[in-house]
């Protein structure tokens, strides 16, 4: 499965009702993932342009959108950012690849 990290942002009406009604958004996502063929393997709060993190294994691209969707769905989030992330293992074949692609420069 590939590793995808989420960055999020919350509107300021999910910041309140957070301070109001504190609870582990990692347990309330964690079987969203997993009903989704993937698995949550941290959810991090933060501050600055995001105000959570979050890194999950989901199956394919469409899984990853998916729960993306699910999540926006609410109104509750301002801003959403996917990455999709390699392994350092799965970097290195990349560059190896890449090595071999014959790709020239411009004007090179």
């Amino acid at each position: 499965m590939a590793y995808y990290m989420v960055q999020a942002a919350y509107t300021a009406e999910a910041i309140a009702a957070m301070v109001k009604n504190p609870e582990d958004r990692a347990a309330v996502l964690r079987p969203v993932v997993e009903r989704l063929g993937g698995k949550l393997e941290g959810l991090w709060f933060c501050f600055g342009e995001y105000d959570v993190v979050g890194i999950s294994q989901m199956p394919d691209n469409v899984s990853a959108a998916a729960f993306v969707f699910a999540a926006s769905q609410s109104g509750r989030l301002k801003a959403v950012k996917t990455t999709p992330l390699m392994t350092g293992a799965e970097a290195i074949d990349a560059m190896k690849k890449a090595g071999g692609a014959g790709y020239r420069a411009p004007g090179g």
